[in-house]
């Protein structure tokens, strides 16, 4: 393949190649993708199909610079996440609903996505992608209707790409960096059920082990550190790319703190003007989140409302997210070193954690975990990805 460019416009040259000539994991079926672009379709195609393959549901992932904004597999929407997603009374697909969730876990980072799914692409699901902004996507197959719409998309400029089925994965990989070629064997270890059987403290539940399991899968193909959050089968917090691993712990559990007052009454009664286009409105949702507009930004989203403008205060977002924020499961891609990271993420509504463990304070993050109440288990697999 040759590529529109690489990571920048100034670095003209860019291509793909199979490393075997006719061996090749993936198909352009429409348009000209960029460096970013294939490095998104392989690592979001490998998410989701090993999520499908551990838990047996449709699964989506929604990718921005080489991370996961969200994942999630084709779990029954509630009605306030129909509501806060803008898809009722939509037709929703099991692919559909996977893609629903993904995208609903962190919408202002999967603005101009790139979309996996590892199911055939239906008609419904291309309706719902048909209105976000969003760059691409890979998938097995497309049914002919949801093909049609998507390669209408963005002007004709949607891409479209196939995984190819059959594929033969090579046991290594490599890469080249400054003049020096590194080799290492492929990270081929699956994340199963059997790494949480048994839990240090506490017990889990079907639906935490289902939750941890996703959540597993997804730090795999999160660049590290990274530590994710997940409830009912949804990513709703990801921490992706820091040096600390407590900072990783405090952005994902800010982002599911986010991702959960979207379910507050007083914002899903927003009420915007009919003139306000689906993007606009989901971007002024956050922003009336987290609270934090300034001069114009305030005004515009005062000006897009059809209603008096009622803030959220700093005790209604804590008493919501104290209140109604419970069962969520973590997964860190590394140990935990300290046990702050327990303590910051008891704050976000965390009871079950597996981790790889082997830190020399493992003890006191047992204890720590005994104390708010948490199960958690030692599974030890560490899933750094770089």
């Amino acid at each position: 393949m040759q590529l529109k460019y690489g990571c920048n416009p100034h670095q003209k040259f860019a291509s793909a190649e199979p490393l075997e000539p006719g061996n090749s994991p993936l198909e352009i079926i429409h348009g000209n993708p960029g460096y970013i672009n294939i490095l998104d379709a392989l690592n979001a195609w490998q998410l989701v199909s090993e999520a499908k393959v551990a838990l047996g549901l449709a699964a989506a992932a929604s990718f921005k610079h080489v991370s996961p904004a969200g994942a999630a597999v084709a779990t029954p929407l509630p009605e306030d996440l129909a509501k806060a997603y803008e898809v009722v009374g939509k037709n929703l697909t099991p692919v559909a609903t996977a893609y629903i969730r993904a995208r609903g876990a962190d919408p202002k980072s999967s603005y101009g996505d790139f979309v996996a799914v590892s199911d055939r692409v239906d008609e419904a699901t291309a309706e719902i992608l048909k209105g976000a902004v969003s760059d691409g996507i890979v998938a097995p197959d497309y049914d002919p209707a949801a093909l049609q719409i998507l390669t209408a998309k963005k002007g004709g400029g949607y891409l479209v790409l196939r995984a190819k089925p059959g594929f033969q994965v090579p046991e290594r990989e490599s890469r080249e960096v400054l003049g020096m070629r590194l080799t290492q064997d492929r990270n081929s270890r699956p994340v199963t059920r059997s790494l949480l059987d048994k839990p240090l403290c506490g017990q889990f539940t079907d639906a935490a082990k289902r939750d941890l399991i996703l959540a597993m899968i997804t730090m795999k193909y999160t660049q590290s550190n990274s530590v994710g959050y997940a409830l009912d089968g949804q990513m709703i917090g990801i921490g992706a790319g820091q040096q600390s691993r407590v900072d990783c712990t405090k952005l994902a559990g800010g982002k599911s703190d986010v991702w959960h007052l979207g379910r507050h009454p007083k914002v899903l009664n927003l009420q915007f003007k009919k003139t306000v286009k689906r993007p606009d409105r989901i971007n002024f949702r956050v922003r009336y989140i987290e609270g934090d507009l300034l001069g114009s930004e305030l005004e515009a989203l005062k000006g897009a409302l059809d209603q008096p403008y009622e803030p959220l205060s700093a005790e209604e977002k804590r008493d919501w997210i104290e209140r109604e924020l419970k069962g969520v499961s973590l997964a860190s891609d590394g140990f935990f070193p300290f046990r702050d990271n327990i303590d910051h993420a008891a704050r976000h509504g965390v009871k079950f954690i597996a981790q790889p463990g082997g830190s020399t304070r493992d003890d006191e993050v047992i204890q720590a975990c005994q104390e708010h109440g948490m199960a958690m288990a030692h599974t030890g697999v560490r899933l750094f990805h770089h």
